[in-house]
């Protein structure tokens, strides 16, 4: 047990005592700040800091000349003075900036200095290495040339018409092929040109990203996250995803080339957004405020156990399967990620949000959201996991961001499980097999998915349709786990084939990075690894060497073809269920392991073929019309590969598309 520690059965003395009352109404009306200056405001030769503590007996501002945990360089000490609805001030009038500086936070002596402790700042916008003390930061001068000018390439997109793509920071540049400099680094985000081994003419990095016909780069965690040692200057055999925020509203140091400095962190990651801005594609990170990376989370020191959803014995919930639920349902909690989500989209030009865990987070906090977004700027996306899980809210008649209260949030997208676990079978059964690979167990399901119309949502532009992402098993790994015996073409073909329903399925289509190379996870002893937080870089990098073999360069031209075929054809991006039940119809083809349809409207008809059978089909199409086929085989694009009247033979394992003008 720490000596400053919240954590034990010395939690639950405060816990028990203070749990009711933190969410009842009159708590709330007594304590709750609607200031939008919590944290440090600098303004030139003033700074005012602020922090939200309603129980604190003491609070004491220290100032440090360096970022550095346990550094020995304090300059100075102030006594805050404590005002209204909680809150305690402090005023300095001289220049500050790129001071270091911490809380030191005291409670009443009934707790016996259980509580007492120095704190980094929750509204905190800068910090040291490591994330342990704030710092007081001008951030117009963190702005790249032109900052003001910036903006989404993709504003007027509409939801359906765009294409994601989900990665890492550090996996697109760690592996030695992918001939960027700055590896593991924002920075190696801005690096055009760059080709596989640094020569020839094969595209790596943001490259071979703009060259796939992406319209937005969804990256992991990009705030401050905690189980990485920022002091290591080269990568390592130490990873994470960073699914466990430590400062939410600070980028992550490592992914900088100096992790003391605090500004530079900031400098950099406003670059790499700028660049990817200038190359045609929009931002989105993905947010975590389900849960906190432990219970010692800065905010849940300054009010000891109010973060987090606790029950009457002062144990927390844990439905994230992280140890903690954060209590998105008490005003403070909720204006705190509010308040987050608005500053990214403001200070950063953030583009679009993913939301962990969504379905933790009460609908009026995400609905606030929402509302704050459409001030700042028009189509800001927002889409999270609407899993339904077990946690216990320390409010009445609370709803949650789940898939099955959709229609209750506004403009916000949900990620569609049923289309993922029906083409490749179910994420939690390594050996169940899906659609690809020749069960029909969930066939009404995925046509349901295909249409955009899973049984949760009633419009395409509410569903983020996938088959991998960096959670469990790669695709082609789970491919070859659920088909053991079966050959690489047989691999790849069923892959090829995931790939196909997922960019001719309504809604918002979603990849993997590398998924479009055949990406697989395997660790030295060759065993698939489906967990890869704390996996190596040899584990999770992308291996763009292996696009010097014709099999995976081929599947990479093939995404890149119905990538290309999808944004082409507007009949593949429909957005309403009106406009679905118009113009698609489904072709009865008298077998469940072949899915096949029509999309016809006044402008063209196209006929998409997916066939899971390891046999070639034959399927009848309008007599006396010709037809030409855009998608066979391992080819797919906008150029005819040939035509074809009255009937079709289909390939084995593969997908055809069909156009009549």
């Amino acid at each position: 047990m720490s000596e400053n520690g919240i954590n034990g059965h010395v939690d639950n003395i405060f816990n028990k005592e203070w749990n009711k009352v933190y969410s009842t109404e009159n708590f709330e009306k007594e304590y709750f700040y609607e200031g939008n200056d919590l944290g440090a405001v600098y303004d030139g030769n003033h700074t005012t800091f602020k922090l939200w503590s309603p129980f604190a007996k003491n609070v004491k501002l220290n100032l440090y000349k360096s970022g550095a945990e346990n550094t020995n360089d304090l300059l100075e000490s102030y006594i805050m003075r404590k005002e209204e609805k909680g809150v305690w001030k402090l005023d300095i009038n001289q220049d500050i900036e790129n001071i270091y500086y911490t809380y030191y936070v005291e409670f009443d002596e009934q707790y016996n200095g259980i509580y007492d402790c120095e704190i980094c700042d929750p509204y905190a916008k800068a910090c040291g290495v490591n994330g342990k003390r704030a710092m007081v930061v001008n951030l117009d001068k963190t702005n790249p040339d032109d900052w003001s000018h910036d903006k989404n390439p993709n504003v007027d997109l509409p939801l359906c018409e765009s294409i994601i793509y989900e990665l890492h920071v550090r996996d697109l540049s760690s592996d030695k092929s992918s001939g960027i400099i700055h590896k593991g680094k924002f920075l190696g985000l801005t690096e055009r040109n760059s080709t596989v081994d640094g020569k020839g003419v094969i595209p790596t990095g943001i490259s071979h990203i703009k060259n796939l016909g992406v319209t937005h780069i969804h990256f992991l965690p990009i705030y401050d996250y905690a189980l990485l040692d920022e002091t290591v200057k080269e990568l390592g055999e130490e990873y994470n995803w960073g699914y466990d925020p430590l400062n939410y509203n600070i980028p992550e140091g490592s992914y900088s080339t100096n992790a003391f400095d605090g500004n530079v962190r900031i400098e950099e990651l406003k670059k790499m957004v700028k660049s990817l801005h200038e190359d045609g594609i929009s931002v989105i990170m993905d947010v975590v405020y389900n849960h906190t990376f432990d219970e010692e989370f800065c905010y849940n020191k300054a009010v000891p156990g109010y973060f987090h959803r606790i029950d009457d014995d002062g144990v927390r919930s844990n439905g994230s399967a992280c140890g903690n639920d954060t209590a998105s349902e008490r005003a403070m909690v909720s204006k705190y990620i509010v308040d987050s989500v608005l500053y990214w989209a403001k200070e950063y030009h953030i583009d679009g949000f993913r939301f962990d865990l969504v379905g933790l987070i009460d609908i009026d906090t995400i609905n606030q959201i929402r509302k704050g977004l459409d001030r700042i700027r028009p189509n800001i996306m927002m889409y999270g996991e609407g899993w339904i899980l077990n946690t216990n809210l320390t409010k009445s008649d609370i709803r949650l961001a789940t898939q099955k209260n959709i229609d209750l949030l506004n403009n916000f997208a949900m990620f569609n499980d049923d289309i993922r676990d029906g083409i490749k079978g179910s994420v939690f059964e390594e050996e169940e097999q899906g659609f690809v690979s020749g069960n029909t167990e969930h066939i009404n399901s995925l046509k349901q998915s295909i249409m955009g119309l899973p049984d949760w949502s009633d419009s395409p532009d509410k569903v983020i349709n996938y088959t991998s992402c960096h959670d469990n098993y790669t695709l082609f790994d789970k491919i070859r786990m659920c088909n053991e015996g079966k050959d690489f073409d047989t691999y790849v073909k069923q892959n090829l084939l995931a790939a196909a329903i997922v960019m001719f399925s309504q809604g918002i289509p979603l990849l993997h990075a590398g998924e479009e190379i055949l990406r697989e996870k395997i660790d030295s002893e060759g065993k698939y690894i489906s967990d890869s937080v704390r996996h190596p870089d040899s584990v999770n990098s992308i291996k763009w060497d292996n696009l010097k073999k014709k099999e995976y360069y081929d599947t990479c031209e093939y995404y890149k073809g119905l990538i290309k075929f999808r944004k082409s054809h507007h009949l593949c991006m429909l957005d309403t269920k009106e406009k679905v039940e118009k113009y698609m119809k489904y072709i009865d083809t008298e077998n469940d392991g072949v899915i096949a349809y029509r999309l016809a409207d006044e402008k063209e008809e196209i006929i998409v073929i997916f066939n899971a059978l390891k046999e070639e089909i034959k399927v009848d199409v309008e007599d006396g019309c010709r037809y030409d086929i855009y998608v066979e085989g391992n080819k797919a694009g906008t150029d005819c590969i040939r035509e074809c009247t009255g009937s079709i033979n289909v390939d084995p394992i593969s997908c055809t598309v069909l156009v009549r003008q």
